[in-house]
């Protein structure tokens, strides 16, 4: 939701959260700490949060946040689990997300962090232009495990590798999650893939021949990054994913009609996308 225009109505969006609630995914990211002026969309997430119907979900709530007074915030909420801090590996686009650079989005992690540990969060960092970058700034495996190596001894054990520009194939897909694996048993890994309409399977599959178990995904597709290389690359479609495991007889936990349910919602949600 964060990058729609214009501003999706509170009550809308609770009862479209609170429909994906009834899905059983193990995860939800509801929502956003940050500034409202950098993302107004998110100024009403507290508000959401108030009104989701927690006692009839085994889903957990998972918010974004930039910064530390952001994760200050998002502690404030028993309801809340998971704390999601992009950690981008490209250092043009770690200034542009969070206004800091490599360095200062280290102390930022090591902060968040200790505010995690001492009101019982879990962080998840997302590892952002995990799979390369379009501004030339270095990228190669060796960097990701350069930036897993620092982060990992502080006590983060959920690393989410985000493609973020959709630049992943199934060749990197593969050597990233096939040596990070198993050199981190207890970590758990993540993809966060984005994919043009016609190679969402392959990646998929390389991922999970990998190794990979922790799956992101967003309704239809929807959402994005704007410096993606095509207009058409977009969010890894959940539907997708879930036929690729129903095919494959891998159980999910996911309730088919609730889902139905809510994929009859996004429509109505985002009626302009």
């Amino acid at each position: 939701m964060q990058g729609v225009q214009p501003f999706i109505d509170t009550e809308l969006k609770i009862a479209y959260i609170n429909q994906l609630l009834k899905a059983g995914f193990d995860t939800i990211d509801f929502g956003s700490f940050v500034s409202p002026k950098a993302i107004p969309q998110m100024r009403d997430t507290a508000q959401v949060l108030a009104k989701l119907e927690l006692s009839g979900t085994t889903s957990k709530l998972l918010a974004i946040v930039a910064n530390e007074r952001g994760a200050e915030e998002a502690c404030s909420h028993p309801e809340i689990s998971y704390l999601g801090y992009p950690f981008s590996i490209s250092e043009t686009f770690q200034l542009r997300n969070t206004n800091a650079t490599i360095a200062e989005s280290v102390e930022r992690t090591k902060a968040i962090q200790e505010l995690c540990v001492a009101n019982g969060k879990e962080l998840v960092i997302y590892i952002s232009m995990g799979f390369g970058n379009p501004y030339g700034d270095p990228w190669n495996v060796e960097i990701v495990v350069k930036w897993i190596n620092q982060l990992a001894p502080l006590g983060i054990r959920i690393f989410s590798l985000s493609d973020t520009i959709g630049c992943s194939n199934p060749e990197n897909i593969a050597y990233l999650f096939s040596n990070l694996i198993p050199a981190y048993p207890s970590v758990e890994f993540g993809a966060h893939l984005h994919t043009l309409p016609n190679a969402w399977q392959e990646k998929i599959e390389a991922a999970w021949t990998s190794g990979c178990k922790r799956f992101d995904g967003a309704l239809m597709g929807l959402g994005g990054c704007p410096m993606a290389k095509d207009d058409l690359t977009g969010n890894m479609p959940t539907e997708n994913m879930l036929r690729f495991f129903h095919d494959r007889q891998i159980e999910t936990g996911i309730a088919a009609n609730e889902f139905a349910k809510s994929l009859s919602m996004v429509k109505q949600v985002f009626p302009n996308h």
